[in-house]
């Protein structure tokens, strides 16, 4: 068995709600994007993915303040003892 097989057989795994062929053709759309590009995709997503959690997290703290919200999106992407010793404890909103 080959590498491409090899790598087909795990993307299949994968991504087993995707035709092979175009799976195909998305990697080597990827493959073809430059670096910076790349880069540019990947903030984009950081960016979403953080908007979600700030948005998750106020649903479940709707009294929060601002300042509060960012505290808590800090201890999710830092753990508490990072975000605590960076920028200090959490004071809850009462």
């Amino acid at each position: 068995m080959d590498c491409l097989s090899c790598y087909t057989k795990i993307m299949k795994a994968l991504f087993s709600d995707t035709h092979p062929k175009m799976e195909s053709l998305q990697i080597q759309l990827l493959r073809d994007v430059p670096a910076w590009r790349k880069l540019e995709m990947l903030t984009q997503l950081n960016a979403t993915a953080q908007l979600l959690a700030l948005n998750g997290i106020r649903q479940r703290h709707p009294e929060a303040s601002d300042i509060q919200l960012r505290r808590r999106l800090a201890s999710l992407l830092l753990g508490e003892d990072k975000a605590s010793e960076v920028y200090g404890e959490l004071r809850d909103a009462s």
